[in-house]
């Protein structure tokens, strides 16, 4: 494609320069003759008004010019190409001469007289005898001024697609997941403007193909568990009836897929979303009073100690997501007798569980999922961090100051 553009920018620039030679070639031989003819013209006029002011005496004063009385007496050549009724006209024979003739209308007592001025102009003739002396010199000087034309051309072409040649080789040499950066990026013309434009693209690009991979590995990973625990309880189902505890595990598992789609989609479009000013602790309570239902977990044993307003920039959607799930993470692992204590320390949101001794581990498909945590998180740039204990579970999150 590039040499492609780079020739046919050259084939244009030549052609106009050829073409404007020739133009100019060709103008300047049309001005030559005519110029020559005008000439030629002038000095008929001004013999005939010569003749007119002495005659009967017929006699020209100029020795190219001949004065022919009657029609009959001009020679057969210019007779055979001139009609008698003519004003002038301009006569080529095979012979080598060049004749003008000026046809002379005398007004007499008589009647009116008409005689004929018969200019043989071959001897003064400068153009045919200037191709014939110096032609070689012009055609030489003509095809210099060509070829210069042609290289100027081709220069120019080369300077013009440079920039774009070494655009497309950058953009064709760019790996997958590298960031673009181009060399006419700080250029103020087109150029640059594509060149932005395009880094901008391969971006846009190679950040959806990330957020499209990422999505697709969460979604293997994240949804195996749920699905391999409902997978296993509906197994029974058939040999005996589903048990209390295992009608709950398949409510749980539902809840859980719902809640990881929602979280997979919110990563998805979370670099598309507008971030703003969110209240950090309205967030906390709405999800608190949300969890405190769902778990059954006596409110005494929560401690909170935060300022009145806890401003924070972010997405309301995702800041509630990653809330939600840190608390629930807490109070399912903890048992409905652990103790909550939620603290915002030195910019750090402190988020703290106690877990009983002796309690059995529980397996809880999504809410413990640190990576998607993590990338929520990110996506944001905010900062979580995870300190399990053998008697406790402390989740430090750092959202970004307002």
């Amino acid at each position: 494609m590039v040499t492609t553009i780079r020739r046919g920018l050259f084939a244009a620039l030549a052609g106009f320069a050829v073409l404007l030679c020739l133009c100019y070639t060709g103008l300047a031989v049309v001005i030559s003759y005519v110029t020559e003819d005008m000439l030629v013209q002038r000095l008929l006029e001004r013999e005939a008004a010569a003749i007119q002011a002495r005659w009967p005496a017929a006699a020209s004063g100029n020795d190219l010019i001949t004065v022919y009385r009657h029609y009959g007496d001009l020679p057969t050549a210019v007779r055979q190409q001139l009609s008698p009724s003519a004003p002038r006209a301009e006569v080529f024979t095979g012979t080598g001469q060049h004749y003008h003739v000026l046809a002379l209308d005398l007004r007499r007592t008589g009647g009116p007289e008409r005689c004929y001025l018969l200019a043989d102009v071959a001897p003064i003739l400068v153009v045919s005898r200037l191709v014939r002396e110096v032609g070689g010199v012009l055609a030489g000087v003509a095809l210099a001024l060509v070829g210069l034309a042609l290289l100027l051309a081709w220069l120019l072409a080369r300077r013009l697609v440079l920039p774009l040649q070494t655009l497309a080789q950058e953009a064709h040499a760019l790996l997958p997941g590298q960031a673009p950066q181009f060399s006419a990026h700080d250029r103020p013309d087109e150029i640059g403007f594509l060149a932005r434009r395009l880094e901008s693209a391969f971006t846009g690009l190679q950040t959806a193909l990330r957020r499209e991979q990422a999505f697709a590995r969460d979604v293997s990973h994240e949804l195996r568990t749920p699905l391999t625990l409902m997978r296993n309880t509906l197994a029974l189902a058939p040999a005996r009836p589903l048990l209390a505890d295992e009608q709950a595990q398949l409510r749980q598992g539902v809840a859980e897929l719902g809640n990881t789609i929602e979280l997979l989609f919110a990563l998805a479009r979370a670099e598309q979303i507008p971030f703003e000013t969110v209240e950090l602790r309205g967030c906390l309570e709405q999800s608190l009073l949300r969890l405190l239902e769902q778990y059954r977990w006596d409110a005494s044993l929560l401690t909170l100690d935060l300022p009145e307003r806890l401003p924070v920039h972010g997405h309301r959607q995702l800041v509630y997501l990653l809330l939600n799930n840190c608390l629930a993470n807490a109070l399912f692992h903890g048992g409905p007798a652990c103790h909550l204590t939620i603290s915002y320390e030195h910019g750090c949101l402190i988020i703290h569980n106690t877990v009983p001794a002796g309690q059995a581990t529980r397996v809880q498909g999504f809410s413990h999922g640190q990576h998607l945590l993590l990338r929520l998180a990110q996506a944001m740039h905010w900062d979580i961090r995870f300190d399990p204990g053998a008697a406790y579970y402390r989740v430090a999150i750092t959202p970004l100051a307002a």
